[in-house]
């Protein structure tokens, strides 16, 4: 999924506003101001369209986590690499910690878009990316969580 995909969805299914965007950004040590804010929450093709980078959609994952769950003393984010790509199994892991997810949370905001996963296909989603039964997070799977979550938060 494009990276400015995802920060629109998450921005829509949890009612985040520009200042509460600008917040998250900069709780993160990573101060952005408003026209750029627009200018990544844009679609592509847009005007003033501008890639959203992994590693500033891995930024505000954190910060979003920071704003649900609190900052632990001394916690700093981790900057995702240069070049790395922020995989899917990520976002979903991130997102699962920020929302104070559980399995059934998971699988009831999946199910509520009427895309089916057990609970084992779950888990898989959700361990080391060496371990024997790791499974790969679908575009599919990430859209329908997020449309889950949407549901959930907005209904």
């Amino acid at each position: 999924m494009i990276t400015n995909d995802i920060l629109r969805r998450v921005r829509y299914a949890l009612q985040l506003n520009d200042t509460k965007m600008l917040t998250i950004f900069s709780s993160v040590d990573n101060p952005i101001d408003e026209k750029y804010l627009h200018s990544i929450m844009a679609k592509e093709g847009e005007e003033n369209y501008v890639f959203c980078r992994d590693s500033l959609l891995s930024l505000f994952l954190d910060g979003l986590i920071y704003e649900k769950r609190g900052r632990k003393e001394l916690a700093m984010p981790t900057p995702l690499p240069a070049k790395e790509i922020l995989s899917n199994n990520a976002i979903l892991r991130k997102l699962r910690i920020a929302l104070n997810f559980k399995e059934e949370d998971m699988l009831s905001a999946l199910n509520s878009t009427e895309f089916t996963v057990s609970k084992s296909e779950l888990s898989a989603l959700f361990r080391r990316a060496n371990h024997r039964n790791y499974k790969e997070c679908g575009d599919q799977l990430l859209r329908n969580f997020l449309k889950g979550i949407t549901n959930e938060f907005r209904h």
